[in-house]
């Protein structure tokens, strides 16, 4: 069954351009950043971006920040929404259950396929990205970005791309929580659209909430709360409290959704 749904998935030319299209923001962003020379220097602006644009090789980690907050997540909802929902909306679920297939099994199978898209998007991006910044922007010597100002340490090849791995990982994660979502949402909806219109407002909502003070007492279990935590790995030394509070959260987050689609999908009466 999971050989069926990633086979869907890369058959699929909606696959190949959302991820395109995610793909092309960052690489605009670097294109612009390399030709019109408008970012901050060394120890001017914000620390991430002045060291990104003294060594490209750290550019990969920019575009996952440009494209994790809104892009991908609406596009993993759209994805993931569509699993059940969009079975149902087409007539052919009653069919494919008709089929020695058991509920989990077709739900395991889907959010593998939801999270085979994560990480087909994560790495075009990050190896676009890779391109365009040694291409554009240089691959200097590259320094550790400190809370407020580039250090003076800096990481060797090694460090760079296992830190690199981390952070890809880490992200990957993260859309698995909002994949866990929209399944579940897909199967509560009775359209695709509505489950993955259901998730983009949790995530809309809680980055919402995030900027809100009123909203102090349930910040830390907000889903958007830790995401952009994998910049913390290119600190030095690495800050690892908010990366395991995240990675816990988003376990739970999982955990959670996943165990209410299967309870409900158990127990639905599929009659389409």
């Amino acid at each position: 069954m999971i050989r069926v749904e990633l086979s869907k998935l890369l058959r699929s030319r909606r696959t190949w351009t959302t991820v395109l299209l995610i793909d092309a923001l960052p690489t605009l962003v670097g294109v612009l950043l390399a030709v019109t020379d408008l970012g901050p220097r060394p120890g001017e602006g914000p620390a991430f971006l002045s060291a990104v644009l003294t060594d490209g090789t750290l550019f990969p980690l920019a575009a996952l920040a440009i494209v994790l907050p809104l892009f991908l997540p609406i596009a993993v909802s759209v994805t993931a929404g569509e699993a059940i929902a969009g079975e149902a909306a087409a007539g052919t679920l009653r069919y494919v259950l008709v089929r020695p297939v058991g509920r989990l099994r077709l739900l395991v199978a889907k959010l593998v396929a939801a999270m085979a898209f994560v990480v087909l998007t994560v790495l075009v991006v990050a190896a676009t990205a890779y391109v365009v910044g040694v291409t554009l922007l240089g691959d200097q010597s590259v320094q550790v970005v400190g809370s407020t100002s580039v250090s003076g340490t800096s990481l060797s090849t090694p460090e760079l791309v296992g830190r690199t791995f981390l952070a890809l990982g880490y992200a990957m994660l993260c859309m698995l929580g909002v994949a866990a979502i929209a399944l579940f949402l897909s199967t509560v909806a009775s359209s695709s659209l509505g489950a993955a219109l259901g998730t983009m407002s949790i995530f809309v909502g809680s980055s919402l909430l995030l900027t809100l003070d009123a909203s102090e007492a349930i910040r830390d279990y907000l889903p958007t709360r830790y995401w952009l935590a994998f910049v913390d790995l290119f600190r030095d030394p690495i800050l690892w409290r908010d990366l395991q509070a995240g990675v816990i959260l988003q376990g739970t987050y999982v955990a959670v959704f996943f165990a209410a689609a299967w309870a409900n999908f158990a127990t639905k009466d599929v009659t389409e």
